[in-house]
């Protein structure tokens, strides 16, 4: 059995091999604090609450660095609830035996939700978030084969070809361009890896309303909007399962204060609060429909491409060179 330290020492050959300066593309080194500087420009990435930064602010992601210091631990999984793996195998289509002694990028890891799942199924994990949600999931993965790093996608501190698998669930949609930051992973990806991505569906139109809000609430501090939905979310969601229960009209009256007013329907009270926050609250919120992302994939030249069980989850391989 490999252990902590092995597993450890390897991830950090790993990183010692791959990481990069955002200036000069030069190899770089460990300083005395953590963090890490370049020998040949000097820049220095600072580690700050034990993460190293290769950026200097939170930028249009600071809601989700509320969200999970908020919920740190909300949606990982223990004895009773294995959804995080569930939803991880439907969302990637990836299978264990991929992931299994792999070198793995989780692009937007979070709180490290998928993270906690890919180092189950005996990956090395780097993961990387714009917002200080990667101090959280390095705290909750710290006896695990992770590092979380604050990075910016469209910035990212690697070498070239330098990961055998990435796959970013829920995140890409976030950002400026989602097309623009899915294509530039195909950099970072080893000939042969596999590149998997879940994206918020295009195809169906209940989230109307919930974007007419969003122009209001988007806008907003994260802390008064989190005040105002611990209010309104049980609100609304009682009031459609009691609308429910009225002969006749019922179910229609609810399906309308659900159309109008969209909160999540989760199990529990905590996970409706955070998963519609989680809709709410973000500055960019792309949709997209498979035939989209399949030109995307195509562009980049994959192939083996394959969907997953929710929309819209797509992978792909990167061809092997030809010899």
């Amino acid at each position: 059995m490999i252990s902590e330290e092995q597993m450890q020492s390897a991830l950090s050959a790993d990183l010692q091999a791959i990481l990069r300066c955002l200036n000069c593309s030069s190899r770089l080194t460990t300083d005395n604090a953590g963090g890490y500087v370049c020998p040949a420009c000097k820049r220095a990435y600072p580690n700050v609450n034990g993460i190293a930064r290769f950026v200097d602010a939170q930028h249009y992601a600071a809601s989700f660095g509320f969200q999970w210091h908020r919920y740190q631990k909300t949606q990982l999984d223990h004895d009773q609830v294995r959804e995080s793996d569930m939803n991880f195998r439907w969302k990637t289509a990836l299978r264990p035996e991929e992931l299994k002694g792999k070198l793995v990028l989780d692009v937007g890891c979070g709180m490290g939700r998928f993270a906690e799942v890919a180092t189950n199924w005996g990956a090395r994990v780097v993961g990387i978030d714009l917002s200080a949600a990667a101090e959280v999931a390095a705290k909750n993965l710290a006896a695990r084969d992770f590092v979380a790093f604050q990075a910016d996608v469209f910035s990212l501190p690697f070498a070239p070809e330098s990961f055998d698998v990435i796959y970013s669930v829920g995140v890409l949609h976030h950002t400026p361009d989602c097309e623009a930051a899915v294509k530039t992973l195909d950099k970072y990806l080893k000939p042969g890896g596999i590149l998997a991505v879940w994206l918020y569906s295009g195809y169906n139109k209940w989230y109307r309303f919930s974007d007419f809000w969003r122009r209001y609430t988007s806008r907003m501090k994260p802390e008064t909007l989190h005040s105002i939905l611990k209010v309104a979310v049980p609100v609304l969601y009682n009031t459609q399962q009691i609308l429910k229960k009225v002969p006749l009209v019922g179910r229609p009256a609810a399906g309308l204060v659900h159309h109008v007013f969209p909160v999540n329907r989760q199990k529990t009270a905590e996970q409706r609060t955070l998963d519609t926050f989680d809709w709410y609250s973000p500055k960019y919120q792309s949709k997209h429909t498979y035939e989209q992302v399949f030109r995307w994939y195509e562009a980049m030249g994959m192939e083996d491409m394959h969907i997953g069980e929710f929309s819209i989850a797509v992978r792909g391989r990167k061809p092997l060179r030809a010899k």
